[in-house]
Parts: C-alpha cells; sequence; structure tokens
C-alpha cells in the first residue's frame, strides 16, 4: 500500500499538537480526544507512520487539524509573520545603503562550491541520532570530524545499530562520491535562479507558487514544502498555503532556499530580507519564515566582502524580532560558542535546550548554524565540520555553513581540495535544464542576476 510521507491528516496531526504546544496555543482537550480515539503520536524521524489509519482516524484528525488551527496564540503578537509587523518589531532594521562594489564571479563559485560540499558531507548521517553520528565518526578514526564519512572500517554490528542514510550512501560515502548528487538544498537555490531569470528582483509569493508547479516535481518535496504544493493543487492560494493543515510551517524548508537572495543583494541585508520573506511565506510561518531572512541577510553581508562572520551574524539577527524564540535560540547559541572552549559541549548543550522540537525545526537547526560559524571562527572546513557533526538535519546544517564560510573565502581556490575535487564541477538536479551544470555555470548566472554596484552602509 503507498504510504505518502508528509501529507495524510493521522500522520500531521501529532506534529500539529506539537506546534500548538511550541507557539503558546492550549491544546490539550483536542490532544486528549485524538489519545482516546487511538491515535497514534507523530513519526519520530520520518514522514507517515508504520501502518495505515482507519478511514475514522483520518476523519478525525482532518477534523482536529481544522479545530487546532482556530485555537488562539499567546506568542502571536512577538512572532508575527507579515513584513511590516517583522520591521515594526526590528529596532535594528538595516537602512538602506549606499553604493558599494559587488562580489565577484569567483566568490560565488566559492559560494555555490561550499553549499554543495557541506551539504554531501552531511547527507550519509542525516535522520541519525547524535550519537550514531559521533559513534560512525570516531569508528571511521574521523573524529572530531575533519572529512568525508566512509564506512571503510566501521564494525558490521555499529552498522547494523546505525544505518547510513539509506538513499545518501550510495552517493555520499568518502569511497562513493562522484560528482554531486542531486539534494532539495540545491534544487531550491537553481528554482531561485530561475525564479529571478523569469520574475525579476520584484517577484511575489505567487511567482514562485508558478514556479514550483511548472519546474519543481512534487516527489522532490518535503515537509512544508510538500503540504504547500499539495494546498496549491486543491486551489488554496499563498500565503494560505502555509497555513492550512501544515504542521510544519515553522520548519527548516525555507531556510534552505534563502541563499539565493542573499548573494544578489549584496550589502543590502533589508532587501535580501524581504525576497527571503516573499518566497518562504508561500509554505512558512513566523519562525520558519525568520529563520530564511536571518540567512539571506547574513549572506547580503558576506557577499560584501568587508564584514567577519561575527558581523554578519549580527547583522543577521537585525531582521529577526528579538522577542522571538528564533532570536532567544541564536543569541544564546552564539553565546555557548564564543564561551565555550570544546564544541562538543556546545553541541550537548543546544540539544538540551531544544529537546522538544523535532529534528527538522527552525529552532535548533538555525542555532546550530550560528554556533557552528561562530565556533569556527568562519573557516570553511571547521564551519561545516562542525555544523554536520552537530547532528539534526545535518545536510541542510552543513550546506548553509559551507555558503556563508565559502562566500567569505572569496575563491574556489581556498578550498581545500579534499571538498571540492570530488565533486567534479558537476551538480545532478531534476530541475529542467540544469542537471549535470558546474559551479561555474551557476556562479556566471548568479552573477548576471547581481546588480553591478551594491549598495553599503
Amino acid at each position: 500500500m503507498l504510504r505518502l510521507t508528509w501529507v495524510q491528516p493521522e500522520d500531521l496531526l501529532g506534529h500539529e499538537l506539537a506546534q500548538a504546544y511550541q507557539d503558546g496555543r492550549a491544546p490539550e482537550a483536542i490532544a486528549a480526544r485524538w489519545h482516546a480515539a487511538g491515535g497514534p503520536e507523530a513519526p519520530p524521524r520520518a514522514g507517515t507512520s508504520p501502518t495505515p489509519a482507519s478511514r475514522y482516524l483520518r476523519a478525525l484528525a482532518g477534523d482536529l487539524l481544522d479545530e487546532l488551527a482556530e485555537l488562539p496564540s499567546g506568542l502571536a503578537d512577538a512572532e508575527p509573520t507579515d513584513l511590516g509587523q517583522i520591521r515594526a518589531r526590528c529596532p535594528d532594521w538595516p537602512v538602506r545603503p549606499v553604493p558599494a562594489p559587488a562580489p565577484t564571479q569567483t566568490h560565488l563559485e566559492a559560494a555555490w562550491l561550499g553549499r554543495a560540499v557541506g551539504c554531501l558531507l552531511g547527507k550519509p548521517v542525516e535522520k541519525l541520532p547524535l550519537e550514531g553520528i559521533r559513534d560512525l565518526a570516531r569508528a571511521g578514526g574521523n573524529w572530531p570530524l575533519l572529512t568525508w564519512f566512509t564506512a571503510r572500517g566501521v564494525p558490521d554490528d555499529l552498522l547494523r545499530t546505525h544505518p547510513w542514510n539509506r538513499r545518501s550512501a550510495p552517493t555520499s560515502l568518502a569511497e562513493n562520491i562522484d560528482g554531486m548528487p542531486e539534494d532539495d538544498d540545491l534544487n531550491y537555490p537553481v528554482l531561485n535562479l530561475l525564479l529571478l531569470q523569469r520574475y525579476g528582483r520584484d517577484f511575489t509569493t505567487a511567482d514562485v507558487a508558478r514556479l514550483w508547479l511548472d519546474e519543481l516535481p512534487a516527489g522532490r518535496t518535503f515537509t512544508a514544502e510538500r503540504v504547500a504544493y499539495r494546498n496549491l493543487l486543491t486551489g488554496i492560494e499563498p500565503p494560505h498555503t502555509a497555513h492550512h493543515r501544515n504542521p510544519f510551517r515553522e520548519w527548516i524548508g525555507a531556510l534552505i532556499r534563502a541563499d539565493v537572495h542573499g548573494w544578489t543583494n549584496p550589502g543590502d541585508p533589508a532587501a535580501a530580507a524581504e525576497a527571503a520573506h516573499r518566497d518562504a511565506t508561500l509554505t512558512h510561518t513566523a519562525n520558519g519564515v525568520y529563520a530564511a531572512m536571518f540567512t539571506a541577510a547574513t549572506i547580503a553581508e558576506a557577499a560584501t566582502g568587508q564584514g567577519d562572520i561575527h558581523a554578519c551574524l549580527r547583522t543577521g539577527l537585525t531582521v529577526v524580532p528579538p522577542a522571538s524564540r528564533l532570536a532567544e535560540a541564536i543569541r544564546h547559541a552564539v553565546h555557548l560558542a564564543r564561551a565555550t572552549e570544546d564544541f562538543d559541549t556546545v553541541v550537548d548543550a543546544l540539544h538540551t535546550t531544544h529537546r522538544a522540537y523535532h529534528w527538522v525545526h527552525a529552532l535548533p537547526n538555525t542555532a546550530l548554524i550560528a554556533a557552528a560559524l561562530t565556533h569556527a571562527n568562519g573557516d570553511f572546513s571547521g564551519s561545516i565540520c562542525r555544523a554536520v557533526s552537530g547532528g539534526w538535519d545535518t545536510d541542510s546544517n552543513g550546506a548553509t555553513a559551507g555558503s556563508v564560510a565559502g562566500l567569505l573565502t572569496g575563491a574556489p581556490a581556498a578550498l581545500p581540495d579534499r571538498w571540492t575535487t570530488p565533486l567534479k564541477n558537476r551538480l545532478a538536479t531534476s530541475v529542467a535544464d540544469f542537471d549535470g551544470i558546474g559551479f561555474d555555470t551557476l556562479a556566471q548566472l548568479t552573477h548576471q542576476l547581481t546588480p553591478r554596484e551594491t549598495r553599503h552602509p
């Protein structure tokens, strides 16, 4: 029997209950009705429960999802989704800048390569628990993490306990890498190149939706993106696509789409954040949107070549409402990374702090990215290895850390050969006409979409 991930009501209900507790609603009565009827908890790591639900439970789950949507949130005022309200809550929102030089095509190639390398490093251990990642790396003689994961020398009993990600291991372990395999963390930046080519810098959220329906196979979407895609096909329009039966609306999906908005708005973190907001609100709300805005603004600052990683992260925080959970998570993570010598200790503290959140949620993952970049002082290898070694959404975290740190290096030649050579300047993707494209060509296309003269304070 076909079990579709991320869309079946009985699988969404448990996630929506968790989201309700986290965003300040009171779902106890609805949770009691669901459990009394025999409803399951949310699938802990996969997108669907192992066995089908009865027709009764599926219908009940749909009704309860709609009831949960009507519950008021005690955090709504501190965590708005409307851009005007977000700006009103950000006292240090970036001012419109004055002209400054634009990044070179070489800078952008380093950013694209960095994103791919960080993603590929994290792919074989995606979905694994933190202890599994550490044990596998130690068994391969690779801890603290310094290079690609390998199955060579890893005992069979450990592999049975912590099996590699079954879809990624054939293309992402050191002994198997042959170019950059397809991943949604690279598909979305490619799609956003198309977005800017077709609709320009003033694209709308509806334009993002049109592009997805034209170019993005539904089977290549996950979590909030898959729910929003389904909503579009049933006639629901943005931004309601982000709300309707979408318990993943504060997860990491919008963050992984933000890089191009930063790359193409160098020196203008406000414009980068606003572009990321228009993109993100197709699928996400509140902290899920802030994570994308934070990332875009951080990258826009890094693209000027005039600041260090710490200044870039501070700029990213200026577009996040200070009273939001995401802002607090980032501030806490940066403080830990600055005050703690051993990064494993930082990671353990973050996992304790964010233990209530799903492994794909934006809060813990954005916090880990900020901590990794801070602790490594922006160093490329240090940033991606720390981001991946911290667990949770390993490929996405490695990708974003790699994008920022790669951009800061300024050139592909500044990235160690052990990372870039196996990629063979080749990206696999299901986005039409881009399969097999080189990272140098992607950088050229990105450069064409970047103002020749950027603005900087």
